[in-house]
């Protein structure tokens, strides 16, 4: 517990002395401000255009941050001999990731605090533009994909020898997971026998992080009759506490396999440091 203490609050003292942090903690607040202004013109509703466009503003800008800046304090150690050093020492490989992942999820979660802390200030002061069930709902969306991302991103920083690997890694899986899966899965269900299809899409739908956790803001901020009659029981069965509690299942188990994966390269790397 000492060691990943010491990592940590190491990570949190990096992080925010990464300009990369600041930068992406503006963008957020910025546009987070600008859809404020537009959904102040539309009353207080849950779900409405501008809280879609809400949606696809953290679904585009959060993973891709997360992804960027988790892999990136990997590499960066990487390359500058860091954890050729830490690796003699009696450090597990656990121990030290998870570190890592503290102290990224604390740098990450004040960027996302701040943005929305701003936006709800003022709307609560100003505008009303959002209910506080809304808000919360927000923020819990946000809290899960950091969480669901960062462990990707470790991974991807035990994968990879430098930053520029990195970075590559993080937008091709960053596209994938948001701007790629509506084509690949039609595509994917337009090969398979019709009663297949259904099925199939809630599989593969469980396997996408960034979707399953839009389809669950979606159905709880009353939204679920933009997704059509043949998710009617599935939406349904998401309002249903059983539902809330399957899905944080299958957040934690998402984050678990990431995260083991990462202590396996990671292991792997270091017998050959």
């Amino acid at each position: 517990m000492r060691a990943i203490r010491v990592i940590a609050l190491r990570e949190i003292k990096l992080g925010f002395r990464n300009p990369w942090s600041y930068s992406f903690m503006v963008l957020f607040a910025l546009f987070s401000l600008a859809l404020l202004a537009i959904q102040s013109q539309q009353g207080t509703v849950d779900y409405s255009g501008t809280t879609g466009a809400m949606i696809n503003l953290i679904l585009y800008l959060l993973p891709l941050m997360t992804l960027l800046l988790g892999s990136f304090s990997i590499t960066a150690e990487k390359e500058e001999g860091g954890w050729q050093l830490l690796s003699t020492y009696p450090l597990s490989s656990s121990s030290y990731l998870m570190g890592k992942f503290t102290g990224m999820t604390y740098v990450l979660l004040i960027i996302v605090f701040i943005g929305f802390g701003l936006s709800g200030l003022i709307s609560s002061l100003v505008t009303h533009s959002y209910t506080w069930k809304s808000f919360m709902l927000f923020l819990m969306f946000s809290v899960l994909l950091v969480i669901l991302f960062l462990g990707v991103a470790m991974f991807i920083g035990t994968l990879c020898k430098n930053r520029w690997q990195a970075l590559t890694y993080s937008v091709a899986i960053w596209f994938f997971f948001v701007l790629g899966w509506p084509t690949l899965l039609i595509a994917v269900l337009g090969l398979v026998p019709y009663t297949l299809i259904k099925p199939l899409l809630l599989l593969l739908e469980f396997l996408n992080p960034a979707e399953i956790s839009r389809l669950f803001l979606v159905i709880k901020l009353g939204g679920g009759s933009v997704l059509g009659p043949e998710y009617y029981k599935w939406v349904n069965w998401m309002y249903q506490p059983e539902g809330t509690v399957t899905f944080l299942f299958v957040c934690i188990v998402w984050i678990a396999v990431m995260f083991s994966a990462a202590v396996f390269m990671l292991e792997r790397g270091r017998r050959h440091v």
